[in-house]
């Protein structure tokens, strides 16, 4: 029986998923799309998981692309369900209501790096390397690659890593603001399970509303995001977690938030 693509573990709050293909360089077919697809509904469902962590297997690849022999095959109808599974899947991510971290421990090229780019925090190591490359197959990135990384790293950096599909180092990718940080190897484990285990400890309502207020002002005006941010911050002063937060404030202690 084949390895399934993807695999989940829940530990401590934090919720693993991992692209299992190493044989591949956990490239993305259609079925890969579908089980990170499952993978993180139930996390977004699942009251025991705080934070989500989001790796591939191995120690070549986070995901080094999409599965370009199953590519090589498809009709433009094909192509265009392909694209569509892959950009359902990376709006999934983006708007998950619990913070997903991108652990980038080797190439995160094509659809990995749009992967990437779909999660919240991105570590990448010191080895990583990361691009556009699907000019070089005669194609533009699929799995909205040309938006994030406008938006996320500007005009003038998107055109370069999408015109010339040359990778580039983690160092570069952080001058640009496309990786939150850069670690060296050895250290990347350390470093995303601390992030992971202080999200997990984070109010989730307020997690949440966070999330959503960055989210929403990234598509609206700023007079929207503004009223959308006023209306979170009173919502929160109803919650448990607030008055938690606050007086462990008070009393000089760390704060058990509870979700509610």
């Amino acid at each position: 029986m084949s390895q399934a693509p993807v695999s989940q573990h829940v530990h401590a709050g934090v919720c693993t998923i991992t692209v299992e293909r190493p044989e591949k360089l956990n490239a993305l077919d259609a079925a890969t799309l579908q089980a990170l697809a499952d993978a993180f509904q139930t996390a977004a469902v699942d009251p025991a998981v705080r934070a989500v962590v989001l790796t591939g297997s191995g120690d070549r690849a986070f995901v080094a692309g999409a599965d370009i022999a199953a590519m090589q095959a498809m009709d433009p109808m094909q192509a265009r369900t392909f694209s569509q599974l892959g950009q359902d899947l990376m709006r999934r991510i983006e708007r998950m209501s619990k913070p997903v971290i991108a652990r980038i421990n080797g190439y995160a090229l094509g659809g990995g790096l749009e992967l990437a780019m779909a999660c919240h925090l991105r570590i990448a190591a010191t080895t990583a390397r990361l691009g556009q490359p699907e000019i070089s197959l005669g194609l533009l990135p699929g799995f909205g690659g040309s938006q994030r990384l406008l938006r996320l790293a500007g005009r003038g950096a998107a055109l370069e890593l999408c015109l010339l599909g040359a990778p580039i180092d983690a160092a570069r990718a952080l001058q640009l603001g496309i990786v939150t940080e850069v670690v060296d190897k050895d250290q990347l484990d350390a470093r995303v399970d601390a992030l992971a285990t202080q999200l997990a400890g984070a109010a989730p309502l307020a997690l949440r509303a966070v999330l959503d207020a960055i989210h929403i002002g990234g598509e609206s005006a700023l007079e929207e995001g503004l009223q959308y941010e006023t209306a979170q911050f009173a919502l929160l002063f109803a919650t448990e977690d607030m008055r938690e937060g606050t007086t462990a404030f008070l009393q000089r202690r760390p704060p058990a938030f509870s979700g509610h």
